[in-house]
């Protein structure tokens, strides 16, 4: 891989074979063990093609050893299950719920200790470097769109703390945080880099071979490996990303401007980059009223699919404390006026 080439190449080219006669894309290989005397034996433990292929192109993009897993969540178990017990995990108070919810079981099971922290609050983020053994950070954070200053972060906990990023929704297009001198980056390969809304897959990517090795053997123990359709369509996806990728986000900042002027609207959060906004309405019936009126937005979770999604976060048990008219909404590839004017006759509704 050359180190000159852009992202947007590397996407494309990371992760081909090179050898003549060989197929240009790496196929589905569906087989859970291997003849005798090659490099491969028991694919949860050796791996796949597939599962190769997918990780070379994404820890090219991201600049460290990727390993794929089932999901986005086994990425956050995996990482979790390498912290010492008894361990001080500080976590944003806004973030993925399936993180929170996996943080606090361990906790209520006296394996971890977990700190929450505003995302915005530099100064206690910076304070909690100096003494929690983890500090999990996203940003873009999920689903508030907070921001968290990555570099003063990371400066801080240099030498100290392990850092892990959820990248999910940056993608490695927006911010390679190993470069920055995080430890760990988790994606959700369920969504932008798949982006087709039908495969459940994650990743982890590190620049330190040794704690690389080590997630795959979480991976090993766990048995949360991919399966080869999933790993086949991810690296599928991946191809595309950076064109998805910079159209939808054009896209949504194009909406982002046109949000604010609709008097239903009572609070935009954009931060300026990515597929990813969310909008507040005054409460959580106007939020339901207009995921119901909606013709072509689908209401549905998830997110960083070719279709636009909305989804009125604080309806969900482990969102109970987002603002409750706040809507999340992944913007997808379609016109942005057709979108626009969909987002309006809903809005009108509430007006």
């Amino acid at each position: 891989m050359n180190d000159d080439w852009s992202p947007r190449t590397r996407a494309i080219a990371a992760g081909r074979p090179d050898g003549p006669g060989e197929p240009l894309n790496t196929p589905i290989v569906p087989a859970s063990t291997f003849l005798a005397g090659g490099e491969r034996a028991y694919s949860r433990e050796d791996g796949t093609p597939t599962w190769a292929a997918l990780e070379e192109a994404v820890g090219a993009l991201e600049g460290g050893h990727a390993t794929a897993f089932a999901s986005g969540i086994a990425t956050a178990a995996a990482v979790f299950d390498l912290v010492p017990l008894g361990a001080e995990v500080a976590l944003p108070t806004f973030s993925y719920a399936g993180t929170r919810g996996l943080a606090d079981h361990a906790e209520r099971a006296g394996r971890l200790r977990v700190r929450r922290i505003e995302p915005a609050d530099t100064g206690a983020w910076i304070a909690a470097a100096g003494t929690a053994d983890v500090l999990w950070l996203e940003s873009p954070t999920n689903p508030t769109l907070d921001l968290v200053d990555l570099r003063a972060v990371l400066d801080a906990a240099a030498g100290r703390a392990r850092v892990v990023v959820d990248n999910t929704f940056a993608t490695p297009l927006g911010q390679r945080p190993l470069s920055l001198g995080a430890d760990v980056v988790v994606h959700s390969a369920t969504k932008l880099i798949g982006g087709h809304s039908d495969l459940l897959l994650g990743l982890t990517v590190t620049a330190d071979a040794a704690l690389a090795g080590q997630l795959r053997d979480a991976r090993i123990r766990s048995g949360a490996t991919p399966g080869a359709l999933e790993a086949w369509l991810a690296l599928r996806g991946l191809r595309t990303l950076p064109v998805r990728y910079a159209e939808q986000s054009r896209t949504a900042a194009r909406l982002a401007d046109l949000l604010p002027e609709h008097p239903a609207v009572t609070r935009v959060r954009y931060p300026g980059l990515g597929t990813m906004l969310a909008f507040e309405l005054a409460d959580a019936e106007a939020a339901d009223r207009l995921c119901g009126a909606l013709r072509l937005i689908r209401h549905a979770t998830s997110l960083g699919g070719v279709e636009s999604l909305v989804e009125r976060r604080a309806a969900l048990a482990g969102d109970a404390h987002v603002p409750p008219g706040l809507i999340r909404f992944s913007v997808g590839l379609e016109d942005p006026d057709d979108l626009w004017h969909d987002l309006r006759q809903a809005l009108d509704q509430n007006a």
